[in-house]
């Protein structure tokens, strides 16, 4: 028995010495331990851009677009040789490509690009994970609202702020549940869809199948355009484009059409460059962040 216990204590002996590397950072930075450096291009929207470019041009054929996988290396999104999400720090994305991933095709991209490029591909990267409240687009934040409500017409479908249409969903939070590049795709891309947090990169992008526009005839002769809200065995619910609230019993449907969707997917071609930059830097920051995580007790710091 003794023998055992000795045994025993030994084996505890000896994991706590292989956990301790992970532990010891953890509690130097819950003592204080300076933080990890902020990244200088963080949320600067030429900077994001510029990394775009530079990802594009040396990352995306082992990686792909946007980080979503290729054919050689991995999502970036999600993981770089491990779990990325939550897992990473920004810093230690970096670290990875400056000094690439000992026993994988990972090259160190240091010496290659100047840090500054490293820095606004990290700042691209980080404006995929998170979301567009904490990552902005650069613009005239008043000229784009002024696109919003006026030549754009997005109020004419969309609530924001207690204002607006209801054909299409409330934007109030748009930034703080949506990335930067899924709400610039929703107007400019036909094929597109959210999926969770946005975080899920796909190759082939199916279309939109919420907020269908259709036409629908009643037996009476009577006509109701709007959008599909719900429907099943017994009835069609339906915002109309009247913006009122049709509820229509499937014994009074004669006929469902389908029609074109409402939504423009091409801003980019409707409004000048300024313009859609413009509305961007604004609907970018309509929005809260997320509440900080706080501690439990339980694993608050006793001191």
């Amino acid at each position: 028995m003794k023998g055992r216990l000795t045994q025993a204590l030994l084996i505890g002996f000896v994991l706590s010495l292989a956990i301790l590397p992970a532990i010891v950072p953890v509690e130097a930075q819950r003592r204080g331990a300076p933080a990890d450096p902020p990244n200088p291009f963080a949320g600067n929207g030429q900077a994001i851009a510029q990394g775009e470019q530079v990802y594009n041009q040396n990352c995306t054929s082992c990686h792909g677009p946007n980080g979503g996988a290729g054919e050689i290396g991995p999502e970036i999104i999600h993981n770089l040789s491990v779990p990325l999400r939550g897992e990473l720090t920004d810093n230690q994305i970096l670290e990875v490509i400056r000094n690439g991933e000992p026993g994988t095709v990972m090259p160190a991209w240091k010496g290659k690009l100047g840090d500054d490029d490293i820095l606004k591909i990290g700042a691209f990267l980080h404006s995929l994970r998170g979301t567009a409240i904490d990552n902005p687009l650069a613009g005239n934040v008043a000229h784009g609202e002024e696109t919003f409500w006026g030549k754009g017409q997005c109020g004419s479908c969309h609530m924001l702020g207690g204002r607006g249409g209801l054909r299409g969903p409330d934007l109030t939070n748009i930034a703080g549940e949506r990335k930067s590049n899924l709400i610039i795709d929703a107007l400019t891309k036909p094929n597109h869809r959210v999926y969770g947090d946005g975080g899920v990169h796909l190759r082939a992008l199916p279309a939109m199948d919420t907020y269908d526009a259709i036409h629908v005839t009643l037996s009476n002769g009577r006509t109701v355009d709007g959008v599909l809200l719900n429907q099943d065995s017994y009835s069609l619910q339906l915002m109309g484009d009247d913006n009122e609230l049709h509820l229509l019993d499937r014994s009074q449907v004669k006929a469902v059409a389908n029609k074109p969707p409402l939504m423009p997917t091409d801003y980019d071609k409707r409004l000048t460059k300024e313009e859609f930059a413009d509305l961007m830097a604004f609907l970018t920051r309509q929005g809260r962040k997320a509440p900080a995580a706080v501690s439990s007790p339980r694993n608050a710091d006793p001191d």
